[in-house]
């Protein structure tokens, strides 16, 4: 009885998901935060603002795992590297979206350098990969991302990115699909280690602009709640952290009133 509801649904989501800007992120803290993430810098800025990156001065990686509502077919799985150097911070990411015939593919080269003590700069290189069940062979294209970050105050951090200023899409037999640029502004406020809130705007060159805010509480030196809120439509999201060493995993989920939860999973390991 629920098949033909299931096919409707996954028909559905494709859709959606083709109409999107193609660029998936990564790491569940940042997704309890409903991704209001341009300012904040863990290991997987390499996906929200690689200017970010630049605070990092230890060598981190991480792996990520999303069941976009619970659906298989519209798994998300990703990884990232950071590795700081004496000329910079540079960021390899990867993210593989869909399994099966329908499968999307992003890899990501970015480098991030401190500009001044308050400033920070990035760009990051784009190559985009898509396999379509009506398709043999699978089509791609090359776009890049450039991001800022500026310390206000102690506890005050802004940011700034851009995803595919010059449109770039996937070039089809039948036409090429020019994919938008996606704008972020936001800026996070640190009251003490404790807590940290986020908030962010996202403009898509297609879309309306979404508001989306964050919150972060520590009760414990290793233990983090998260909640945030995001739309339209309107999202919820919540999580935990908890970090051991040089060890730290996050778990969250977020609620689509018309699709349902979305959980994931994230380890990261960073150098002590």
């Amino acid at each position: 009885m629920l098949k033909p509801f299931y096919i409707l649904l996954v028909n559905f989501t494709i859709i959606t998901f083709a109409a999107s800007s193609q660029n998936y992120t990564g790491g569940a803290r940042s997704l309890a935060l409903s991704n209001a993430f341009v300012s904040v810098s863990d290991t997987w800025s390499t996906f929200h603002n690689q200017a970010a990156l630049a605070k990092i001065n230890r060598f981190s990686a991480g792996i990520y795992y999303e069941s976009k509502y619970g659906i298989d077919e519209f798994a998300l799985a990703a990884s990232s590297v950071v590795l700081p150097t004496g000329a910079g911070t540079f960021g390899l990411s990867f993210y593989q979206f869909g399994k099966g015939s329908f499968k999307e593919h992003k890899l990501g080269l970015g480098y991030a350098k401190q500009l001044s003590e308050q400033f920070n700069a990035s760009v990051q290189f784009d190559y985009f990969s898509e396999r379509l069940p009506e398709n043999a062979d699978a089509f791609s294209f090359v776009t890049f991302e450039i991001g800022a970050t500026y310390q206000l105050t102690e506890q005050i951090i802004l940011g700034a990115h851009t995803y595919n200023p010059v449109k770039n899409g996937f070039n089809y037999p039948e036409e090429k699909i020019k994919l938008p640029a996606v704008y972020r502004l936001g800026a996070h406020y640190s009251f003490d280690e404790h807590v940290l809130v986020s908030f962010e705007t996202q403009k898509e060159s297609d879309h309306d602009v979404v508001v989306k805010s964050g919150l972060e509480f520590m009760p414990l030196q290793n233990l983090a709640l998260r909640f945030g809120i995001s739309g339209r439509p309107v999202q919820y999201t919540a999580g935990l952290g908890y970090s051991f060493k040089n060890i730290s995993t996050d778990i969250a989920f977020s609620y689509h009133g018309n699709l349902g939860f979305t959980p994931s999973v994230s380890i990261q390991y960073q150098l002590k």
